[in-house]
């Protein structure tokens, strides 16, 4: 091959500079155009400024009771008044604000159990994809161990045992929902491993904690975002559940799982008390959801229809 020839295929192979900015650009111009991204993208950043400015947006104290003010009627019907918008509960506490302050339990819950099972799962998927052999082995029967066991029904034997409160439901989900971290990192490990630029750290004699920090991480970091959104919304989800049978959140903290649990003995003569957190509950999970699919189809389109 003579000089000319290598100088011409180095430069085909050989990316130009600017790829990674017209990446990027790609992916804004898709995102700007994914309405279901925009959608979720939006309810979510507005739940959240809600549960932040819970406090603020409050017009009353969450756990104040008015036994005088019990089952007041929301703004829109004939009976409702704007000292409480959405009504009260059967101990008169206002609706409203245990509904804001609820967003931050599910919020806190959905994000704090997914972190434990993303740490736990992430490792443990990394390691299996990298190493393969016996550690994929293990790895792959401890995976298959965890989705034996069904998790709604290990969480509710936990939480009775231990007791319900909100570290303890945390450390639970985040304990039981780690299986799809780890699934899909080890998938997504074991489709790089064998790259060049892999092999091109080794042979520079990069240890393998480096390699698996500055090499594997950034490439699968797309993969786990996506897996991070949707595990977010079935711990909101394992939450409510465990409240509504009375094994999760305790009362009187405002939980949505917990205001359905409590509103349920009144659901026929008076239907909003559930169905305001019940509405709360499927716009926060379908918006995380909506987010965690637009992600899934901006950063990774080739796979996708």
């Amino acid at each position: 091959m003579t000089h000319q020839d290598m100088t011409d295929t180095s430069a085909t192979m050989t990316p130009p500079e600017d790829a990674s900015p017209r990446r990027s650009s790609d992916s804004w111009r898709r995102a700007s155009r994914h309405t279901g991204l925009l959608i979720g993208a939006g309810l979510v950043l507005g739940i959240l400024l809600m549960a932040l400015l819970a406090p603020v947006l409050a017009p009353h104290d969450p756990y104040l009771q008015d036994l005088d003010n019990r089952l007041v009627s929301p703004i829109w019907s004939g009976e409702g008044t704007w000292v409480h918008p959405l009504g009260t509960d059967a101990l008169g506490r206002d609706y409203l604000s245990r509904l804001l302050y609820g967003a931050r339990i599910s919020l806190l819950i959905g994000f704090g159990a997914t972190a434990i099972a993303g740490v736990i799962g992430t490792t443990m998927g990394v390691l299996a994809g990298y190493f393969g052999g016996k550690v994929d082995f293990v790895v792959t029967f401890i995976v298959n161990v965890r989705l034996a066991l069904p998790a709604m029904l290990v969480a509710l034997v936990v939480v009775a045992l231990v007791g319900g409160s909100l570290n303890v439901v945390i450390w639970t989900l985040g304990l039981l929902v780690w299986d799809r971290f780890a699934v899909v990192m080890r998938a997504a490990t074991q489709q790089i491993r064998t790259l060049d630029y892999l092999s091109a750290a080794r042979a520079a004699g990069a240890s393998v904690g480096r390699i698996l920090l500055t090499e594997v991480m950034p490439n699968v970091l797309g993969a786990l975002i996506v897996v991070a959104t949707l595990e977010i919304a079935q711990a909101i989800l394992f939450e409510a559940a465990l409240s509504f049978l009375g094994l999760g959140v305790q009362p009187p903290t405002p939980s949505w799982g917990l205001m359905i649990s409590e509103g349920k003995s009144h659901m026929f003569f008076r239907p909003w008390v559930i169905a305001l957190p019940g509405a709360a509950l499927f716009i926060l999970v379908l918006a995380i959801n909506l987010l965690g699919d637009g992600i899934r189809d901006v950063t990774a389109p080739e796979g996708r229809t």
